[in-house]
């Protein structure tokens, strides 16, 4: 609400005020002849003439919009017609509240609104984050007589869907006497957001029912719905009836499908030849989502080429388009193609602060940290992004105490923090070691929060807390803060049961995944690590087994080399190395030294000669300059007692190697304390 207000002209904040405070007397069913509300409503909305200024406190006369002094904006409207251009021109500026209080200087004039003033309202209604404002919005349209207005009850059913009162739509929507594909489509979107797929597919049947055909947006909001949920079939059959009604040409509609087909199991294929066949429905956007999948595979030549034929074909790129670029050349370290595509965007005169900020992060990925450093402050001035950007080049690169420093230039420059810089933060403390930094970063979310500070991807925020307490060694604080998550994803639930893992409460981090399937949350791979983790440092084998046979058979997870590490280090622990090697041998990737050396670890422990000599055998061929692999097997021949022919051997090769074992090294946090 703070924020709403602070984005009004200085002349028009009271209005605005007044008029919240009109509207929710009306939705708690107050009228304008309450004697009590007279003197603070300043319109009279039943008849829509203009309250006598002497009921109005004076201080509020400087402030209001009184018919003698109105803004320079809405001075020449007289007409329903002109109120309603002036109210449109707040809205397309971005400016909702603006909105509302000049409706509310269009009542104080005496204009009655007509059938276009009230929609306009209800968008402004539904792009402030004021409580109450919808339903007061609402109750203003029943009190004019515009509720049985379709225009009125479309608008006003997207309001509801976007403050998420979906039940308050669709209340609304089935008291309409009449319905339009717009009003359909309104309800589908509020339930697709949601997720609730029985209902979708009920409004879909009832709306083919009542003879109201989908439109190109009702089609796109079906295919998001069936590329969120991959599960969910229908995609294809969306695409067949949009070729039968003549609708697969519409750009929206092709988008979507174009979307749906990429990031199904198919792979990119389908979605590269609908691209191919279409060419009269395709623009800048359709370019866009083939570019970026090519570039999130990390396929830098068909991105290349796809970016050439777009300009061949005079298809002006967007940032998008060249975000993605930017991507494609960073996951693969195109330093030149990137400088290349830099000067491109240079001569292009975009200045795009997301687009610069790709650029920033592309430069750290490459090693540049001069050109990202050049870039920031260059750029600093023009967005939040470029200063996250900023904080995550300094992470890539082990900065962390760089990134303590750039969040209090943050602080000092009144810029607006976001959960990604915070998350930064927290990681910055979570490498340091900074236990008491990191609970002060964690009060300071918590005191934001409650000041009414809103932040985005709040998930990954409070997950990356549950992380920090747990490195930080108190993993009871770190499960109180992942029970406080609200909704929590794969990620958070990984998370925890690392952070089990990692202090050896194994039999807890098990209790935690069977929570996690009855509540219908999926693993993936990184939990089933988490997991085996978990039971190699707990000694928990046979559950270990169970594991990851459950993976593979009822999961279908393909093990990955990590996976395979772990079950050769938990097998290797408990002494079953030929178990170990029957593992390895079983693999469906190439063992790396990871697998060898957690092997001859292990039968360093059990005293086992033999398979030594094989892990060993295969280390030196992978890895001939590791000088621990070198240390463990001369320990392994030295501890048989009878090969030191063997030991001397392997010292011998060091020192022709030149090949000396660094120190390990530890740092604490001196708290100061004694």
């Amino acid at each position: 609400m703070v924020r709403v207000i602070g984005r009004l002209q200085p002349e028009e904040v009271e209005s605005f005020c007044l008029f919240l405070v009109y509207l929710s007397g009306l939705a708690r069913g107050y009228g304008p002849t309450s004697d009590s509300y007279s003197k603070m409503a300043p319109f009279s909305y039943s008849a829509f003439r203009p309250t006598p200024a002497s009921l109005i406190p004076t201080a509020a006369q400087r402030c209001l919009l009184l018919p003698g002094s109105p803004p320079p904006a809405t001075s020449a409207c007289g007409t329903a017609p002109q109120w309603n251009a002036a109210i449109r021109d707040r809205l397309d500026s971005g400016l909702p509240a603006a909105a509302v209080s000049a409706f509310a200087a269009m009542l104080r004039a005496g204009a009655r609104p007509d059938g276009f003033t009230l929609p306009l309202l209800n968008r402004a209604a539904a792009s402030l984050a004021v409580a109450g404002l919808v339903g007061a919005a609402h109750s203003v349209g029943v009190r004019t007589g515009f509720a049985l207005n379709l225009y009125f009850c479309n608008t006003l059913v997207d309001a509801y869907v976007r403050h998420g009162a979906v039940a308050s739509a669709r209340q609304l929507f089935d008291e309409m006497t009449a319905r339009d594909v717009v009003s359909w489509t309104s309800l589908i979107s509020a339930y697709v957001g949601t997720g609730d797929r029985r209902e979708v597919s009920g409004l879909v049947t009832k709306m083919r029912m009542d003879g109201c055909k989908p439109s190109a947006v009702t089609l796109a909001v079906l295919l998001r719905l069936c590329t969120a949920e991959r599960g969910i079939p229908g995609g294809r059959q969306l695409h067949c009836y949009a070729m039968k009604s003549g609708l697969s040409e519409e750009p929206l509609v092709l988008n979507s499908i174009l979307t749906h087909l990429s990031r199904m199991t198919t792979g990119l294929d389908d979605a590269v030849r609908l691209f191919e066949l279409s060419p009269g429905g395709r623009d800048a956007v359709s370019w866009n989502i083939i570019i970026s999948e090519f570039s999130s595979q990390g396929n830098v030549g068909q991105v290349i080429d796809m970016f050439e034929r777009m300009r061949r074909e005079e298809v002006c790129p967007t940032c998008q388009t060249l975000t993605a670029l930017v991507a494609a050349f960073a996951k693969h370290r195109c330093l030149e193609q990137g400088k290349r595509l830099h000067c491109f965007v240079i001569r292009s005169g975009l200045s795009d602060p997301v687009l610069v900020a790709s650029f920033l992060g592309f430069y750290a990925k490459c090693g540049e940290m001069e050109s990202s450093a050049k870039l920031f402050e260059e750029f600093r001035g023009t967005g939040s992004c470029i200063w996250s950007a900023m904080m995550w080049a300094l992470i890539h690169h082990g900065q962390f105490l760089q990134v303590v420093h750039l969040f209090g230039r943050m602080l000092n420059s009144q810029l607006a923090i976001n959960a990604d810089m915070l998350q930064g933060l927290v990681i910055s403390y979570m490498e340091l070691g900074a236990s008491r930094l990191g609970k002060s970063a964690h009060g300071y979310i918590i005191r934001n929060s409650h000041a009414g500070a809103q932040y985005e991807n709040t998930c990954y925020l409070e997950t990356s807390i549950v992380k920090f307490y747990a490195r930080c060694g108190n993993i009871h604080l770190a499960r109180w803060c992942f029970n406080n998550i609200q909704q929590r994803d794969i990620v958070a639930w990984s998370s925890m049961i690392e952070a089990y893992a990692i202090h050896g409460n194994g039999r807890e981090a098990l209790a935690l995944f069977d929570q996690m399937l009855a509540e219908g949350v999926m693993p993936n791979g990184v939990t089933f690590l988490s997991l085996l983790s978990a039971c190699s440092y707990s000694g928990l084998v046979s559950e270990a087994r169970a594991l990851f046979d459950c993976m593979v058979r009822k999961f279908g997870i393909t093990p990955e080399l990590s996976h395979y590490t772990c079950m050769v280090d938990i097998l290797g622990r408990s002494g079953d190395l030929d178990e170990a090697v029957q593992v390895i041998s079983g693999m469906n990737v190439k063992p790396d030294g990871r697998i060898w050396g957690a092997l001859l670890a292990s039968c360093r422990t059990h005293s086992n000669v033999e398979l030594a000599s094989l892990a060993a055998q295969k280390l030196m061929e992978l890895e001939p300059d590791n000088v621990g692999y070198h240390v463990v097997y001369s320990n392994v021949q030295a501890g048989s007692g009878d090969r030191w022919r063997e030991v001397e051997h392997i010292r011998r090769s060091m020192a022709v190697m030149d090949a000396q074992k660094v120190p390990a090294w530890s740092c604490v946090a001196d708290t100061g304390s004694p």
